[in-house]
Order: C-alpha cells, then structure tokens, then sequence
C-alpha cells in the first residue's frame, strides 16, 4: 500500500551527517576539550591519557590535535618507536622540527645547547656536551616562544617508547607550565608509563568500551557479524575498540574459519597478537602448556587445574606481562590472550590439554563434557548425550545460552541427521530464551539440510522467522512464519498458533493490512485450540478495536491460567503483557511486562530481551513513570546493540527522544531522532515511522511551532481524499494533538476531514484513553456549542486518568476554552490539576503553558517548577550548569545533550543571573551553595 502521497520520507535516511566517529569516548573526549580550553585559561595544563593497547589513545590524540587546530591552537606533535629509544633526543627532534626556525632568537648558550643535542651544529660549533639543564631550559624557551603569538598544543603518543633524553625534557617543561599558553597531553600503555608521568600529573584511563558503545562499534564495520559470532567477537574483544575492528575484519576474511569447539577462542589478526602476546613464543615449554592449561580451563582458580606446574612455572609468563598470580589464582592480563595460546598451540597440544581437563573433572559432569567435546576427533554419540544433559541442566537453571552452546556442540557430534536436526531445533529454542535472536537464525538454517521431516522443517522456520522478528526486516520475517501456520494449522495446530503469534510481531510493525489480512485468514483455519496467550496476542495485534470485549475476556483468562513452569511462563508474560499494552490495559501490561524483565534478570541469560524491554519503556511512558520509562529504553537499547534487533535500536532512541521533547529539550530530541532513523527506510516500518515523526511533533509543540507540529502529526494519515491511518493501531493515538496543532496552525478543515475519516471506522467500545483522545479531539474541531460535551467526556472519566500526561492536556484545552469564554472559576480547578501533573512529569512547556493559564486566571503563584528548582534552574538548565562546572566546552555540552552549541549558550545566557554570576569559572562554587534537592 502506498502511504497516499504523505510528506516526511526526505527528512531522514543516508544523506544525513555522519555522527562521531569515537564511539563511547565522550568522557574522555570532554576531559581533552577542557585540557585544550586550559592553553588560554584555567585549569591543569598537563594530562596523562593512559589505556591498554587498542584502547584508542591515537585516536584521540588526533581528535585533539584536529580539534585545537580548529580552535587556532598550535600543535607540535610527538610520537614515540621502539626502533628510536636508545637514539638521545630523537623525539624532542621529531616534536620541535615545525619550531626550529625559533632556535635562532635564543639566547646563545641555549641557541649552542640545543643544536648541540639535536645534531645541528655546524663545522664552527663547539663539539662539548651541554649541560643538560641547559638544554631542558632552551627547549621550554623554544615552547613558550612557539606559543607567544597563539596557544600551543604538545600531543606525545606512546610516550612509553620516547627516548630518556626526550622524557626528561618533556618532564621538565610540564612542571614549568602554569600560566602559560602551552599545554601537554601525553598518550602511553597503563602498564608502562614513563617513571617521569606516573605520578605527579592528571591521568585520564581510556577504558573499555561499554556495551552499547562496543555494540555500535561492530555493527559499523564494513562487513559486521551476525548470531553467536557477534557476541563471542564483543566478549572477547572486551571493549578494545582495536580488538573489536581486527576481529571483525578476521571473521569477514574467514566467516567459515572458526572451530566452535575451540572453546570460544577467536583467531587473532598479527596486529592483536603482538599487541597482546608478542612475549608468548619466548616463554619455555612449561609456561606455554601451564597458559594452554589456564586458557583450556576457563577458570582462574588453580586448583582446579590439574598438573599446571609451580610458582617457577609461571614466574616468565608474569615477566612477558601476560599473567597475574595471586591468591592462588591466575589472571590473563586480557580476554585476548587466551585466545593467542590457544592460537600457539597445536591442536594435538590443545586436544591433551583438554583431556588432562577432563580426566580431573570426574566430580563435575558439565565441565567434564565440554573438555571431551573439545578433544573429540568426529561425531560421537556419547559426548554428545553427556553435552545434551548438561544442557538440561543449564536449563534447569536458566542458563540458556549456555544450553544453547552445548546444544549446538551435541548437533556437530551426533552421528544421525534426524537427532542432529532435533538438537539444533533445541539449541535454538534456548538460544531464543537467551535473547540472542541472530544465533537463533544461524542454528535454524542449517536444520533443513539435515532432515526431509515436515514438522521439523517447519519448527527450523519458525526459529528462522523468529530471529528476523526483532529486526527490521518484516516481510522476510513473515515469509517464513506464514507459510508455517498455513501448513501446520491442521496438523500440528500449537505449533500453527506460536508460528502465527510470532508472526505478529513483524505484521505489527510493518503495519501492512496484507500481513493482518493473512494472519486473521490463516487464524481461520486452525483447528480448535484453547484460546492461550499466544492466541490473544495474535488476535489484539491484528485487530485491537474489533470486539474488544471478547479480547478483554479472553485476556483475563490467559493470565489467570498462566503456567507455572518457567519458560512457559515467561513467554506467557511477554505476549500477554504486548497483548495488554495494544488494548490500552496500561497497568496490567507495565506488571505483567515488569515480572517477565523481572524473570530474566533472575535467570543467567540476566536480562536478555530487549524487545521486553522496549515494550515496559513504552507502557511506563503512556502510564506517566517517565523516569522508569527513559531507564527501560536505555536498558533495551544496549541489549539490542548486543542482539543486532535493530527494531529496538531504532524504536528505543525515539522513545528517549519524545521524552526529551516533552520535557522541553526539542533540540535535544530532534538529533536523538535524527541519528537513530540515519541510514533507516522506515517505510515499511510503519510503528516506528508513526513514531518517529510523534516524536518530532513533540519538540515542535515544546518549541511552540505549531506549524511543523501539525505537519509532522499529519504524515501519520495519508493524504487521500479519505484520509486512512498510516499504521492501523498508533497513528490513532495522535488524533487529539494532530487537532490541537491544527486550532493553532489554521488547518482545522484538514484535521476534521481526517477524524472524521477515522471516526467511520473505529467501532465500539473503545478503550477509556482512545475515547478520551477522540473526545479531545472533537472538541477542539467543533464548533462553539458543540465542543462543551466532547470536553468534558474526555475529562471526567476517571479512568482516562491512568494516563496522565493525556488526560492532563485535555484538561488544558478544557481549561483554555473555559476561560476564554469568561468561565474562570470553572477552569482554575482543570489548570490547577493539570499543571500539578506536568510539574510531576517535569513537561516543563505544559507547566509554563498551564501557569500562564492560571494567572490569565486571576491566580497569583509562583509556579511549583521554579519554587522547587535550585536558584529557578529547570532540570535542563541545571545539568547544563553543572557540565559547564567541569570544565566541558559548548560544543562538548552540546555533543553529551544533542544540543547545538548555540542552544548551550543561550541556556547559559539564562542561568548565570539565575546563580548571580558572571561567568563559567565561578559555577561550581555557586553550585555548591545551593541546597541539595535529594
């Protein structure tokens, strides 16, 4: 179906900017900004950036050097090697060559001195050695001379690998630099920082990535990984962005390559292996097989690690770096390490490691199992029963993607096809649980090559259609299910149900009215089965408002007759608690949506689904828990970077972004959303496009651009002459704002044409909230005498007051009509209740909209958004004020808040006379005299 002509498809997509291109870095970004921003005014002038290899201190060495550059910084720039390190002076050589030209404006003994040590002296020059603070003072002369006409950047990197001449040198000007124009930022590994910078400066560590930010980090390489190998490349990789982009680029050069019964142990590119285990090939014979050992056991308690030698033994592998011994256990320095012994090693050294495992784990039957696995030679069916009643036991425990591994591992070494099929089917039932839907499909494509059997084929699909189910990917998901359900609706009716519920899912999102028709006509056919919840999510989905109800009832029962076993009810949880939030049971949805994240988190899969996630964030918006609501986006969202369910990453940054708008941060939301929706085509996404220009209507409103506000509402209905919803189900719920925009934009003919389109096609009942929308919404359409009722419907009931926000701008428009026709006394009590709300809410726009009503109203108040702020600051202007008291820059602000640095500016243009000062360097003690607002 074409959307009708709608505008708004050119407002997002490729040819928008790219972001920033550190991903995760903005502390320490922030931190380098306020270094740079020292050269020329307060604050330390030396910062030490330490942080294990591939950690991405180049980087940002050269993100500081572009960003002084543009700041009209000078830069000399210094970068240590191995090769250089006995050469004296060799770096101050390569760091002072842009300023030799000063060396003649020296005074002479300095000017001699530091030719002298830079091999520059000519034929007439005397050859003794200068005194060495000679040379240290021509050198600091040079830099400030260098820094006399514009501030002066030093940028070393693998400072561990300068010269000592060049150390000393640097070590002496950095102590000499206080109130200079000069400031220093030196890179070097945290195990080896120079004895001259290790304790007497600032240091800043360039940790790991976290999860979100390695997640992105993956997924925007050239050819990025997909299922199990995405999450074994990120918990290798361990947050090193160099790992995470050199294991990527292994995979994509071998993607067959890897051996999953090497324990997890990825194949390292030479760049990692001499970053991480350069020493390894030195180290004697016993070192190596006690590290093969260790890195085999996946365990750091040596004593249960048989025959790995004494404390000799591991004395030269702590000398290379590469261990830590303490306590009777053994660390790897890194994750990576042990993926480089495991690469040293032969397979036949690999294969005695683990059976030397295995014979001292008769007491623990799943280790056992897994070490015989490792150090099997082809299918045996022995190991693979033991792999798979381990796998039962995981799942006793809840451990799925442990289950799912082991599965997986039983497949490869069961002779039969048939019970191979079976335990793939398995592995990506618990890999489902898991919440890893990319490995689920990768187990599931290989079911068919293995078996002719309908029914196993069939579930093979279902897995498949489920992995595509969180993505973007609708129609291929529902090429899957669909042909599922149709074909198991007689024979195996369960099985045709959980393929149809699952396809839900994708109808939902997509939008598409072929995909409900299908599943409605396919639901048809299904032999009579009792109505579980499966059912009554796949009914709620594809038709919300017909009969509503039966869907109620129906609804009710299923949760009433919930399962006690776990993985049962889980399932019933979440497709229950979908079924609940589609029909407006808000309450029931965030409990039922609540115990399923709840579930998870108990389980050793901790947490992971962030579908369940997504869904609790929408349900905890529309109920008015909007701090609750903005942590479950954030959780779904790091999960989904994870799980590659990019319907997730796209649909948790527009939620954040239309709470953003709605406490007032419309700049601030239209970047969220413009970044989440980069490089997307929403068109056959119809949920999150709907989304997605709801959002952008709500920063339009906060701004008061009711123009853009309406125009961007009105891409939520197509253009036709009888204007449709775009999606079925969400475009509805913008009925009410699409008219309010419309009274204020003078397009109210255009809006009445559009609810009363929708209007012949909504049945009754309605739910309490989507008739208090629609009675909203014919309020503000209607002509004087006729608007009162529709008002007042959309006001009174008590129940439309479960979601807040809502029934508080109804009770705004209400209020505002009242007082326009002089029925004053009649509209405080609607403002009074309405702005309490939006204070609530911190809807800092609503409130300042409401308190202008009420003292319209003839109320005198100071409004409780600024009596209970500090010093007047709004939440906003209060988080602006205490970054700028850190020291970050506009643009640093602005880059952490999706802020332009214009926007920063003007904030601060107001919140300096609210804190009585006159500038950034007096904030922080003004901070400090507020009172504390916990």
């Amino acid at each position: 179906m074409d959307f009708g002509g709608i505008s708004g498809f050119g407002d997002f997509g490729a040819a928008q900017e790219h972001g920033p291109a550190l991903l995760g870095r903005e502390r320490e970004l922030a931190r380098i900004t306020q270094l740079i921003d020292a050269a020329d005014g307060d604050g330390p002038r030396v910062l030490v950036l330490t942080g294990e290899p591939g950690a991405g201190k180049s980087a940002l060495i050269d993100r500081a050097t572009t960003q002084a550059t543009e700041r009209g910084r000078r830069v000399l720039r210094v970068r240590g090697c191995e090769g250089e390190q006995d050469l004296g002076f060799a770096g101050m050589h390569q760091l002072l060559r842009p300023a030799l030209d000063g060396v003649d404006r020296l005074p002479a003994y300095q000017r001699a001195a530091l030719r002298h040590a830079l091999g520059m002296d000519r034929a007439d020059e005397p050859a003794a050695a200068p005194d060495p603070l000679t040379i240290r003072a021509a050198v600091l002369a040079l830099l400030m001379d260098t820094a006399a006409e514009r501030p002066l950047l030093i940028a070393v990197d693998d400072a561990q690998w300068l010269d000592v001449g060049s150390l000393d040198v640097l070590a002496f000007a950095a102590r000499r630099l206080d109130g200079a124009p000069v400031v220093l930022l030196l890179a070097a590994r945290e195990a080896a920082v120079p004895a001259r910078f290790d304790r007497d400066f600032p240091h800043l560590t360039a940790g790991p990535l976290d999860r979100a930010a390695a997640g992105r980090l993956l997924d925007a390489q050239p050819q990025p990984p997909r299922g199990r190998i995405r999450s074994q490349i990120l918990a290798q990789a361990a947050g090193n962005p160099l790992a995470i982009i050199e294991l990527s680029r292994a995979h994509a050069r071998d993607p067959g390559g890897h051996d999953l019964a090497a324990a997890d142990a990825l194949p390292l590119t030479a760049r990692l292996e001499n970053l991480f285990a350069a020493g390894l090939p030195a180290l004697p014979a016993a070192t190596r097989r006690a590290l093969l050992l260790v890195a085999a056991a996946g365990t750091a308690q040596l004593s249960d690690i048989p025959d790995v030698g004494g404390p000799e033994v591991w004395e030269p592998a702590e000398q290379a770096g590469l261990v830590r011994v303490e306590g009777g256990h053994v660390r790897l320095r890194h994750p990576l390490v042990r993926s480089a012994v495991h690469q040293a090693a032969t397979f036949a050294e690999r294969r005695a490691a683990h059976l030397t495992l295995a014979a001292g784990l008769a007491h623990e039957p799943d280790r056992r199992a897994w070490h015989l696995a490792a150090a099997a030679l082809g299918p045996d069916e022995e190991i693979a029963d033991a792999l798979a009643e381990s796998a039962r036991r995981f799942q006793h425990r809840g451990g799925h993607a442990a289950a799912a591994t082991a599965l997986e591992r039983a497949a490869e070494l069961t002779p039969a096809p048939q019970e191979r099929a079976r335990r793939l089917l398995a592995a990506a039932e618990s890999a489902m649980y898991a919440g890893h839907p990319q490995w689920v499909g990768e187990i599931a494509g290989r079911v068919s090559a293995l078996t002719d059997d309908p029914r196993l084929r069939a579930e093979a699909s279902l897995r498949a259609g489920w992995s595509l189910a969180v993505t973007l990917r609708h129609d291929d998901a529902l090429a899957f299910l669909l042909p599922v359900a149709e074909s198991m609706a007689a024979p195996a009716p369960a099985l045709a149900l959980s393929a149809l519920g699952t396809a839900a899912t994708p109808a939902y999102n997509s939008g598409d009215p072929r995909h409900r028709h299908d599943i409605q006509r396919i639901d048809g056919l299904v032999a009579p089965h009792p109505d579980g919840a499966e059912r009554v999510w796949t009914w709620a989905a594809a038709d919300p408002f017909t009969d509503r109800p039966h869907l109620l009832k129906n609804l009710a029962a299923a949760v009433a007759t919930l399962p006690d076993d776990s993985d049962r009810t889980l399932s019933g949880l979440v497709t229950l608690g979908g079924a609940a939030w589609i029909l407006d049971e808000t309450e029931e949805a965030v409990r039922l949506l609540g115990r399923a994240g709840d579930h998870l988190r108990r389980s050793a899969t901790a947490g992971a689904n962030c579908t369940v996630a997504q869904a609790l964030a929408l349900a905890h918006f529309e109920s008015g828990s909007w701090d609750a609501a903005r942590a479950a986006a954030e959780e779904a969202y790091w999960m989904a970077t994870e799980a590659g369910a990019d319907n997730v990453t796209v649909g948790s940054p527009i939620l954040q972004a239309a709470l953003r708008a709605a406490r007032g941060d419309h700049a601030g939301a239209r970047a969220q959303v413009a970044d989440a929706v980069r490089g997307r085509n929403l068109r056959n996404s119809r949920s999150l496009y709907v989304r997605h220009r709801q959002a952008l209507a709500l920063a339009a409103l906060a701004e008061g651009d009711h123009e853009t506000a309406y125009e961007r509402l009105r891409g939520t209905f197509t253009d036709e002459a009888r204007p449709a919803p775009v999606h079925y189900h969400a475009s509805l719920y913008h009925l009410a704002d699409l008219a309010a925009a419309a009274v204020r934009a003078g397009r109210t003919d255009d809006a009445r044409a559009v609810l009363d389109a929708v209007q012949r096609t909504l049945e009754q009942p309605r739910s309490a909230r989507l008739a208090a929308i629609v009675h909203r919404a014919e309020a503000l359409l209607s002509e004087t005498e006729d608007a009162e009722p529709h008002f007042r419907a959309a006001t009174d009931d008590p129940e439309a007051a479960r979601w807040p926000f809502e029934h508080a701008l109804a009770r705004l428009d209400f209020a505002e009509w009242l007082r326009r026709r002089r029925r004053t006394a009649e509209a405080r009590p609607h403002l009074t209740a309405a702005l309490d709300t939006f204070v609530r809410l911190d809807a800092r726009p609503w409130a300042d909209r409401a308190t202008a009503e009420l003292r319209a109203a003839g109320v005198t108040l100071t409004p409780a958004t600024e009596a209970d702020a500090p010093a007047g600051l709004t939440p906003q202007e209060m988080q602006i004020a205490r970054l700028a008291a850190e020291g970050l820059t506009n643009r640093d602000i602005g880059a952490r808040l999706y802020l332009s640095p214009r926007t920063v500016g003007y904030h601060l243009h107001k919140i300096f006379p609210k804190l009585g000062v006159t500038g950034r360097a007096q904030l922080r003690d003004a901070l400090g005299r507020l009172p504390s607002t916990d």
